[in-house]
């Protein structure tokens, strides 16, 4: 009897898992080599960096498609089905087209599997970007959108040449693996960088801006940087989004409606024009293409609101970074009284530093777990942390996902119509959340 697709996805997902780094890219490159080296077969904008590279992959994705391109988007980790990750045309894959691309290619991972190449098989992160690369090649895409899964110099994704890199903002994240100062996690970073390419470079910290500049003048590179070559002019806060006005290769254009919230997402869609300006050489876009694609950028779990009454928003922040900016766009766009937390992280993230953040907007903070995962921090160990932060009396423990929505929204009933929640800490946590909150029709 063939195989379901849930059995095929968690065949893939008991694979060496995405949050170990295995050793080399050579697996990689020896499954694409047996596919026929499908990562040469297009153009690729290859997008790197700490805090927003999904986003900023998901408006590059919209601006392309506004020119009439035909997009695959390679983007991770997924919120509720593996397919998510692979995209055409800004779509992800149906599950049957998924199912059929895996069998097809099956033979192929079995061959590399038998060779343990250093002692290893195909990891899953491996194997999905093989599987993505051979997509493209099949569709065919006219531009591939790939975002690195982890640093950048061994990510597997980097087993072809980018013709624009771009290096979303640098900040402390996965130190275990990429380095404990911001000029050791720039250097991973900056791997994607190949000779004679384009990029694109939002704002860094200095430490980490020199180590990338430095790359791009020993390669040759041509750099568009934020605040020079590009960058945001001004935005406003609008019902739904924002109205932003950017510096382009074309000069100012203005009344851009961007339906995300938050100045952290209006930089990243100046970055992502940049991006689009520098794959066509520099070229700029024409301002009723940019408004079209910015206005048709769809971003789940990225604060979107997925119930009301009381107001639910979801979000994927899962280090200070980027909760602190989460925090700053929820409370522009939002005026919650107050502000009940669903929290849950994994346990090798920096979980004192996400509550600390939490805590100066949260006034309860629903401590749950997320399932599925030995990475996943218990909920009553949460709390404890949680509470050695804001006492006792703030902090509630909820054994499920399920439960904690609900001990929130019960919450937020009881403090009246001012009242809102949050559910942020963890991609999959948002992805589970997602599950329960929002009907498959409207996902």
């Amino acid at each position: 009897m063939p195989e379901t697709h849930h059995e095929i996805v968690q065949r893939l997902i008991s694979r060496w898992p995405e949050h170990r780094i295995a050793p080399g890219t050579a697996r990689v490159e020896a499954l694409c080599e047996l596919l026929g080296s499908p990562q040469h077969a297009y153009p690729v904008i290859q997008i790197a960096g700490t805090n927003g590279k999904g986003s900023t992959a998901i408006m590059i994705d919209a601006l392309l498609r506004a020119l009439g391109l035909r997009t695959g988007r390679y983007t991770s980790p997924h919120l509720i089905d593996l397919t998510e990750r692979i995209a055409i045309d800004g779509e992800p894959m149906t599950p049957a087209a998924f199912d059929e691309l895996v069998a097809h290619t099956q033979p192929l991972i079995d061959i590399i599997d038998g060779r343990a190449i250093d002692g290893v098989r195909l990891t899953f992160f491996e194997l999905m970007t093989g599987l993505a690369y051979e997509a493209f090649a099949e569709a065919p895409v006219d531009v591939a959108v790939v975002e690195v899964g982890l640093g950048g110099v061994t990510d597997a994704t980097n087993v072809m040449d980018a013709q624009v890199a771009v290096i979303c903002p640098i900040d402390y994240d996965h130190t275990h693996l990429l380095g404990d100062t911001l000029a050791e996690i720039a250097g991973e970073k900056a791997g994607i960088i190949k000779p004679g390419s384009q990029v694109v470079l939002a704002a860094q910290h200095p430490e980490a801006a020199a180590v990338l500049i430095e790359r791009c003048a020993d390669v040759g590179a041509k750099v568009y940087r934020e605040g020079v070559e590009f960058g945001l002019l001004e935005r406003t806060p609008a019902v739904g989004g924002q109205v932003l006005r950017i510096d382009t290769a074309g000069g100012p254009v203005g009344d851009l409606v961007l339906p995300l919230f938050g100045a952290h997402m209006a930089r990243n869609a100046a970055l992502a024009v940049a991006a689009v300006e520098a794959f066509l050489g520099g070229k700029p876009l024409a301002p009723d293409i940019i408004a079209e694609g910015l206005a048709d950028v769809v971003a789940p779990a990225r604060l979107e609101v997925v119930r009301r009454s009381p107001t639910v928003v979801l979000d994927t922040c899962h280090n200070p970074h980027g909760a602190a900016a989460t925090m700053a766009a929820l409370t522009e766009a939002f005026t919650f009284t107050p502000l009940i937390g669903v929290v849950a992280m994994m346990a090798d993230k920096d979980v004192t530093g996400l509550l600390e953040v939490f805590a100066d907007e949260m006034t309860t903070l629903v401590c749950t777990t997320v399932a599925g995962t030995s990475r996943a921090l218990p909920a009553e160990a949460l709390a404890e942390r949680a509470a050695e932060i804001v006492g006792a009396d703030r902090v509630r423990v909820a054994a499920t996902m399920a439960e904690a929505i609900e001990v929130a929204v019960a919450l937020a009933d009881e403090a009246g119509p001012g009242a809102g929640v949050l559910i942020a800490g963890s991609v999959i946590a948002a992805g589970q959340a997602r599950a329960l909150l929002v009907r498959e029709g409207e996902r």
